[in-house]
């Protein structure tokens, strides 16, 4: 995924990005960066890998140095940014959030129409906020660059320049990711995160619409493109991506999962001695399921976060296992000799949750049932990078499907996704069999959508539905 803030003040503003920024370090493990913009030095930039460190510790000496009334800042699960760019546009700084699956294609026309050369980050990989920048430098404008940007990319772009007059903000075509505009005296800034700024000071100002494009100034936020009519933003910014004090279009990420478990619990027969949450994401749903069941709430495993951290997470698969479980320490009382029910945001690989029942099994547990919040996943992310699957097959309910059907040459998904269907049911029991699970019943499409509040045309569901 990925995170984003940006600052312009009529004062130096490199304190309000750099706990900004930090801020949004729930939303990528791999990369982050600061560049600032003053009229007396020019621009400035730091990047550091965060995979074995927080944020702050590694910026807490370029907070005291970098000056500037204008910045921007991100974490990054992939490319190191944000970069700046010399151009005929003049120097700016730039950063994206998102995917373009699109980039050999987009390179090959840069290649044919004269660009020289990229440069490869290591893997081999081009960086994509480098391939933004060169498809917005087609143009003669930054705004008629940023229109051309988000029309060539397949997927999904949200970006920020930083230039001498103030930052460009471009919320992607079809609003996929928000963009939040928040407000003091002297200063404005933009984030993906609205509850990034509350503590800076700032109050909610306005989110930008799908598409709109607009510049922030110390002295105003002014829109240069309307935003268009149709939005498909992120459901799984709401079910787990989001941060619990977030608000995206005016819905409360907190208060959605407390209606998503409560949803659960309406359509539920089973009879545990207690309900919870896996940490963190799990929590606020099974929060809900217990208001609304009656069955008591309980944390029958604490996450260790003084030296576990969320942004503490490497990105060798086999790794990630390790230190979710090493997270969780067992709180044996609650545990043994009880009937547990157990909300996860969703099952991806089902490998993490398989061996955090194996974990409550051999504390003493009786039952384990497992409540996802979201459907069954069956479509890899087109458009956030929001796992790190390389391939459809990892996702568990692919790989059943697979055993169920023998192959691939007439399975309509379709039926997997209804479930009301036999074949929906046979899924659901497979998975909770290989998973050693009690009983197994996932969030319906319907109800978790009821839960967010919107209409189902603006929020995208395709890695539950395959609906674009």
């Amino acid at each position: 995924m990925g995170g984003f803030f940006g600052v312009t003040s009529k004062q130096d503003c490199v304190f309000d990005l750099y706990f900004g920024t930090d801020y949004h370090s729930h939303l990528g493990t791999r990369r982050a960066g600061m560049a600032v913009f003053s009229k007396e030095d020019g621009f400035d930039r730091a990047i550091h890998n965060i995979e074995n460190s927080p944020f702050r510790t590694k910026f807490d000496k370029d907070v005291n140095l970098m000056k500037g009334h204008m910045g921007i800042g991100c974490i990054s699960d992939y490319e190191p940014q944000p970069l700046i760019i010399r151009s005929h546009h003049g120097t700016y700084a730039i950063m994206t959030v998102g995917k373009m699956n699109n980039h050999e294609a987009i390179m090959k026309q840069l290649f044919d129409s004269g660009h020289s050369h990229f440069l490869e980050m290591s893997g081999g990989d081009i960086n994509t906020t480098e391939l933004v920048a060169s498809i917005i430098n087609q143009k003669d404008n930054l705004i008629e660059g940023l229109q051309y940007a988000q029309e060539m990319i397949d997927g999904s772009m949200t970006i920020l320049i930083l230039t001498e007059k103030g930052i460009y903000a471009a919320r992607d075509k079809m609003g996929r990711t928000p963009v939040s505009v928040g407000k003091k005296d002297g200063s404005f800034c933009v984030a993906f995160e609205s509850f990034s700024y509350l503590n800076l000071g700032y109050s909610n100002y306005k989110e930008l619409g799908p598409g709109e494009i607009a510049i922030v100034t110390p002295e105003e936020v002014r829109t240069l493109v309307q935003p268009g009519e149709d939005m498909k933003i992120c459901t799984f910014l709401w079910v787990y991506y989001g941060y619990p004090s977030s608000s995206y279009e005016g819905i409360s990420v907190e208060e959605m999962r407390y209606n998503c478990g409560k949803k659960l619990a309406q359509r539920d027969d089973a009879n545990p001695d207690t309900v919870a949450g896996v940490p963190d994401s799990g929590i606020a749903h099974a929060i809900g399921y217990a208001n609304e069941s009656g069955i008591p709430f309980s944390r029958p495993f604490i996450k260790y976060t003084p030296t576990w951290p969320r942004s503490f997470m490497p990105t060798i698969q086999s790794k990630r296992n390790l230190i979710a479980k090493m997270k969780l320490i067992p709180v044996q009382e609650l545990i043994e000799n009880k009937s547990l029910l157990l909300i996860d945001d969703s099952i991806v690989r089902g490998t993490q949750l398989r061996e955090t029942t194996e974990f409550l099994y051999q504390s003493g547990a009786k039952e384990v049932h497992i409540r996802p919040a979201c459907p069954p996943i069956l479509y890899g992310c087109k458009y956030l990078n929001f796992s790190r699957s390389t391939s459809e097959m990892d996702l568990i309910t692919r790989r059943v499907i697979q055993q169920i059907a023998g192959d691939y040459t007439n399975v309509h998904l379709d039926a997997f996704s209804n479930p009301d269907t036999p074949e929906y049911k046979e899924m659901i029991d497979t998975i909770c069999d290989q998973l050693n699970f009690t009983s197994l019943r996932y969030h319906r499409l319907d109800d978790m959508i009821e839960s967010v509040g919107l209409d189902c045309s603006k929020l995208c569901t395709y890695c539950w539905d395959g609906k674009e």
